[in-house]
Order: structure tokens, then C-alpha cells, then sequence
């Protein structure tokens, strides 16, 4: 340095900076391709790998452990995805660590049969290779089977007398897990984990009885959420069977006549979507319900608070965050700074999250949390109790295919369909009689409770595993 001045802008430069110093032999045999690159090389990546080898451990290829993927891409030419059938589980099925099976392709027995190398069987380990990789979820007793999946997924079945599958799927889950499939990524666009990688990580060979205690914990959350669910059908059910349409199927009759004056001066709308016969028939069962029926407008207020910015994060609430499978919510912590420009909805407890973007995905979700700094999409229209008219009939209402499917009448943009607040704000929806929306209401309330308690104890597994490699008591 020439001078105090330079090495003081040194040190500031160096400021927040990380460095790691290695042995060029341990990057010549760490990896199958020489990785010269700082982020494989991370102080946290390093830290962990130091721990894990203080423990009793091994390889999945040394537990001969069988990890299996699609096989050749090419056998997707002979596929054919069905409405019903064998589930075909993809990656987007895979969220929080169990299978959401809402959004569900199918298979026929012949297709599955010529994938037999990607056949989901009870106590497999599913892991995404691709895309958002990490997603883990392990197949409980209580699946469909026979199941497949796609080519982004990896099979991991367990011997016998190796290790428990409920433990894997923890540890899979936990920072330890999750850091070695980050590390191990490969790509720059859509990044990648091959079945070479991972049959490379080192598993803790905790005690037994600490396995029994993850498989306990882990079992317990599936059959709360297998509970959770049946609730919410029993819900459902008992929704659709006071309003008549239990059975209720669209007719798909392609010709509806009407005057000029019932149609196009009315809505302002040309287009054959909008007049389809089905809309009508949901229509008039909605407004001839025995009770009666009223607006949304009428029922419930709108949220139109906009957020002033003044935080340095916010815990955002995207499209992409509502389960459509159970109607759950999550949020991320995003700074400010880059906060997307449609996040502007200020959110509070109880608030019901209803999607104007693709609807008949059915993104329509409660919020049962109370966290501060809470924000939401400009795509959602956000409505609150105003009345005795309960948000989780609400919810359940809109999330109905009956409900999904009408709210496509208003549908508006091609390459980016959506409805706008007005529509749903005018949607009719019965009047039922308060027996009826309390005992559903408590339906849907037990039911966000059992998924709630799910969600804690997969999260206690997961941390009980990174606490006892850790303290190292075993």
C-alpha cells in the first residue's frame, strides 16, 4: 500500500466480504467436476460439513440406499395425461414437505407400467431435482396407490435394516439437508441435482430410538393432515348438498340464444365464454336457493388499504403462496427495495384472500396468523367479515368447482386472464341459515387447526434433527 489512505479503502472494500482458505487436494477430490467456484466453498457449507463428519455416518450409496428416477426422457412421447387414473405426481405437487394432490395429472395402468422406474411406493422419499430443488415429501400409507411421477423427481427407498424413511425425510428437510442439495446445484439457468449427487450426502446414524421419535412425529402431522382434509370435505359436502348441487354436472350445450338486450347491452360482452348455458344453470340454482341469496358487497367489506413503505421488509403474500390445495397461506420476508410493484395490499388477521389471477385454480385463502408487516398482491381481492355472514363458508363457497367454474364468466385478457374486483365484489352467493354456517364454520376452523398442528410438528422433527447432530449427545 502507498499510503494509510489505501489501505483504510482496503479494509472497507474487504468490509462484509467472506473468505475460505482450502487445501487445493480437497477441492481436487470433493466433487466429480473440479468446483472452483466461492459459493460451493461458503463458511456455512464448509461449518456444516465439518459437523456432519463428527458424527457416526453415511452415504446413501453406502446404506444401499435404491434412488431411482424417470429414466429416458424420451418415454414421455409415448405418456398421454389422463383426467383420472394413476396419480402422476410432479414437482409442483410438492410443497412444505407433503403432496398437494389438488392440482393432480393422471396416467393409465399401460403408461405406468412402461415408467416403472419412477413408481411411488409407501415410505418412498421424493426429492426435486429441478426447478425448486429440495422439495421433499415422503408417501404415507394413507396415498393413492398405485402413484408415478415425472422425470424431475428422485425416488429414494430405504433397506430394511438401514435407517428409518421417516428420519431421512427430516433430516432431508433440515438445513443440513436443504444446504447440501443448495451447494450441489449445478446450472445457470435452471439449476439441477443428479442422482450421482445424491447418493454422495452423509447421513447422521442417530440413535434409534431418536429415528423412532422423528417417525412418530412425522406419522402424527400426516394422519393431522389427513384428518384436516376430510374435515374440509365433510364441509364441502355438506355445502354443495344444501344448495342442491352435491351432483351438480355443466351442461355443455355450445348454442344459448339471447336478445340484444339481455346480452351485449347489458354486459358489453361479445364473446361465446360469457354467455356459456352452464353459467345460467349456476346462476338460477344460486338465486332460487330456498333462503335466498345476496351479493358479496353486500356481505362483506373490501380491503383496499395501501401500503406507505415504511419498513424495511414486509412479509409478502404472492399468488404463488396460497396453497390451492388446502386453502393455506404462506408469506416471505422481502426487503423493500424489492418488493415487487404490485405489492401494495395491507393485510390483517381474518382477511380472506380471494385470487383474481387464473381463478379456477381456487387461490382463495384465510389469514389465520397474526404477524406484523404483512402485505399482499394487488391480485388478490381482499375482503373482511361485515356481517354474521361467516369467511370460511365464504372460502369454502369459492373454492367449490361449481364456484371456480362460474367465476371464469368473467374472465377478461387472453395471454393473462383475469376478473376484476367489481365482478367479484357483485358475485351472488346463498344466504344460509346460521346452523348451518356455524357447524361448517367449525368444520373448516378444526380443520386449519389440524394443518396448523401438522405444519408445527414437521417442524419440530426437522429442528429436533439439526439439534441432536449439533450437541452431538449420541
Amino acid at each position: 500500500m502507498n499510503s494509510p489512505f489505501d489501505e483504510l479503502k482496503y479494509k472497507e472494500l474487504l468490509k462484509g466480504l467472506e473468505a475460505s482458505e482450502i487445501l487445493f487436494s480437497y477441492v481436487k477430490t470433493q466433487t466429480d467436476i473440479l468446483r472452483l467456484d466461492s459459493f460451493y466453498y461458503s463458511k456455512e457449507f464448509l461449518s456444516d460439513e465439518i459437523i456432519i463428519s463428527k458424527t457416526t455416518n453415511k452415504t446413501l450409496k453406502e446404506l444401499n440406499a435404491s434412488l431411482l428416477s424417470f429414466g429416458a426422457y424420451s418415454l414421455n412421447n409415448f405418456v398421454e395425461y389422463k383426467d383420472s387414473g394413476i396419480p402422476f405426481v410432479r414437482g409442483l405437487n410438492m410443497k412444505n414437505g407433503v403432496l398437494d394432490f389438488s392440482d393432480t395429472i393422471y396416467i393409465d395402468a399401460n403408461a405406468h407400467k412402461l415408467l416403472w422406474k419412477s413408481e411411488v411406493k409407501p415410505n418412498t422419499i421424493l426429492l426435486s431435482m429441478s426447478g425448486t430443488i429440495g422439495e421433499v415429501a415422503i408417501a404415507v400409507q394413507e396415498y393413492q396407490y398405485p402413484m408415478n411421477s415425472n422425470q424431475d423427481i428422485a425416488k429414494i427407498r430405504l433397506k430394511r435394516e438401514s435407517i428409518r424413511p421417516c428420519y431421512l425425510y427430516a433430516f432431508l428437510r433440515s438445513k443440513y439437508g436443504q444446504n447440501f442439495l443448495k451447494r450441489e446445484a449445478r446450472g445457470s439457468v435452471q439449476q439441477h441435482v443428479f442422482l450421482s449427487q445424491i447418493e454422495t450426502i452423509r447421513i447422521p446414524l442417530l440413535p434409534d430410538s431418536f429415528q423412532l421419535q422423528i417417525e412418530q412425529l412425522v406419522k402424527s402431522a400426516h394422519s393431522n393432515l389427513y384428518q384436516s382434509k376430510a374435515l374440509y370435505s365433510d364441509a364441502e359436502n355438506m355445502l354443495l348438498s344444501e344448495i342442491g348441487l352435491q351432483d351438480w354436472q355443466p351442461n355443455n350445450n355450445p348454442v344459448n340464444i339471447k336478445q340484444l338486450k339481455e346480452s351485449f347491452w347489458a354486459s358489453g360482452r361479445l364473446d361465446a365464454e360469457y354467455y356459456q348455458t352452464k353459467y345460467d344453470e349456476i346462476e338460477s340454482v344460486i338465486t332460487k336457493y330456498k333462503y335466498g341469496y345476496d351479493r358479496i358487497e353486500n356481505l362483506f367489506s373490501q380491503n383496499t388499504e395501501v401500503c406507505d413503505y415504511k419498513e424495511e421488509a414486509y412479509n409478502y403474500i404472492e399468488i404463488g403462496d396460497i396453497n390451492i390445495g388446502d386453502g393455506s397461506a404462506n408469506y416471505n420476508l422481502v426487503s423493500t427495495e424489492n418488493l415487487p410493484d404490485n405489492a401494495k395490499r395491507v393485510l390483517h388477521k381474518n382477511d380472506i384472500l380471494v385470487s383474481k389471477v387464473r381463478p379456477y385454480r381456487g387461490a382463495v385463502s384465510i389469514i389465520d396468523f397474526d404477524d406484523e408487516k404483512l402485505i399482499g398482491s394487488g391480485a388478490f381481492t381482499v375482503l373482511h367479515e361485515k356481517t354474521s355472514y361467516k369467511k370460511e363458508v365464504l372460502q369454502i363457497l369459492l373454492r367449490t368447482q361449481i364456484y371456480k367454474d362460474w367465476l371464469l364468466k368473467w374472465n377478461v385478457g387472453s395471454s393473462y386472464p383475469v376478473i376484476k374486483d367489481e365482478d367479484i365484489m357483485n358475485l351472488p352467493i346463498p344466504l344460509f341459515p346460521n346452523t348451518v354456517q356455524t357447524k361448517i364454520a367449525e368444520y373448516v376452523q378444526k380443520s386449519i387447526f389440524l394443518r396448523n398442528e401438522a405444519k408445527h410438528l414437521l417442524e419440530e422433527a426437522k429442528m429436533m434433527v439439526e439439534k441432536e447432530i449439533e450437541e452431538g449427545t449420541f
